[in-house]
């Protein structure tokens, strides 16, 4: 599982900008959403640095934002094809090499039968040109509690495990919202299994696994990346 991948530790962590920005951090605004999502036992199970950023809300104008790198990034055939082919709804595959990464988090208001939610946009710095940018929405709605639209009525109903390390999103079907009508896609024409992990890498740092296998072209894509907190991240 993404929780077993083993990453260099090869990036030192900052020291604490100030005792302001200390104190920012470790006073999260509840939004138990997540935590809901879980059993009691296993949200609590999780370190609590996850759990602390889990539960912070980008309400208002609030931004949150991790800066990190890309440390690892693979691809094979089938896996450089569908990432190709998914620029056509907005490139939500990342195909850049390894390098400098970012993530925001800001809020979606509710607008009219849309609930509200959190737009993830993740930058992934490129050896020349632009860097690539995906934006994708977290919303708490539909079988599962969690959705996540990635552009074009494409979207992702995702399911949570945990355990003492990771709290993993799991793909548990791909649909199609068409004229405000929901379209669950049969298995044979999903892109395959997408497991997305957050793992703790001590009290300020975290990294973000992403997999995604095919039971007949395999292992098709696989990222990590390693962040910090934005009160850790060197200025």
């Amino acid at each position: 599982m993404a929780g077993n991948i083993a990453i260099k530790d090869k990036h030192s962590v900052s020291a604490p900008q100030s005792k302001e920005a200390e104190a920012r951090f470790n006073t999260p605004t509840p939004c138990p959403d997540f935590a809901q999502l879980l059993p009691r036992g296993k949200w609590l199970g999780l370190p609590a640095a996850i759990r602390r950023r889990f539960s912070r809300s980008a309400a208002g104008n609030s931004v949150i934002s991790y800066h990190g790198m890309v440390v690892e990034q693979k691809a094979n055939a089938a896996g450089w094809l569908i990432t190709q082919a998914a620029r056509l709804i907005g490139a939500p595959l990342p195909f850049s090499v390894c390098g400098p990464a970012a993530v925001t988090i800001t809020s979606l208001p509710a607008h009219g039968s849309a609930p509200a939610g959190q737009i993830w946009s993740r930058q992934y710095g490129r050896q020349a040109g632009f860097p690539q940018v995906i934006h994708s929405v977290k919303r708490f709605a539909g079988p599962t509690g969690l959705e996540e639209y990635l552009g074009m009525g494409i979207g992702i109903a995702l399911r949570l495990e945990a355990d003492a390390q990771s709290l993993d999103f799991i793909s548990d079907h791909y649909f199609l919202m068409l004229f405000g009508t929901r379209l669950r896609l049969p298995r044979w024409l999903s892109p395959g299994d997408l497991r997305i992990g957050h793992i703790a890498k001590g009290e300020h740092r975290f990294a973000f696994t992403l997999k995604l296998s095919h039971r007949l072209f395999g292992v098709m894509i696989e990222q990590v990346c390693l962040f910090e907190d934005e009160e850790k991240a060197p200025c």
